[in-house]
């Protein structure tokens, strides 16, 4: 018997219930935490190991791959939305920008304007 199984059975005993409780809690959580390092350990150890009788190979996780096959030859067609074959050629399809390019505003380049001079009176003592 651990400690803490014994402090909690003790304060049951003595009908100390709120003694009793945190002692359950604190057994409780020895309890997990050392199933959780157990678990830990073992989860560890066989993490890389292959089980018996499957060798090399790699678990199938997912359907078998599609056999690939030649291509055809290559096509340099391109078909919009609808499957109509679009046509290029070098100076044909090319689009031209619509859109006219504003103007920036002319501004005038003013000299800047300098502040008239306060007039200090001559009898001012500065």
């Amino acid at each position: 018997m651990t400690e803490k199984v014994k402090s909690f059975i003790d304060n049951l005993g003595k009908g100390a219930n709120a003694e009793a409780g945190e002692a359950f809690k604190d057994a409780l959580r020895d309890k997990v935490a050392s199933a959780l390092d157990q678990q830990r350990i073992d989860v560890a150890k066989n993490i890389f190991t292959s089980t018996p009788g499957q060798g090399d190979q790699a678990t199938a996780f997912s359907d078998p791959k599609p056999a690939v096959i030649d291509p055809g030859e290559r096509t340099d067609a391109v078909h919009d939305t609808q499957g109509n074959e679009i046509e290029f050629t070098p100076d044909g399809n090319n689009p031209e920008p619509s859109a006219e390019v504003p103007e920036a505003p002319a501004t005038e380049v003013e000299a800047p304007v300098e502040a008239p001079a306060a007039e200090v009176p001559a009898d001012a003592n500065i």
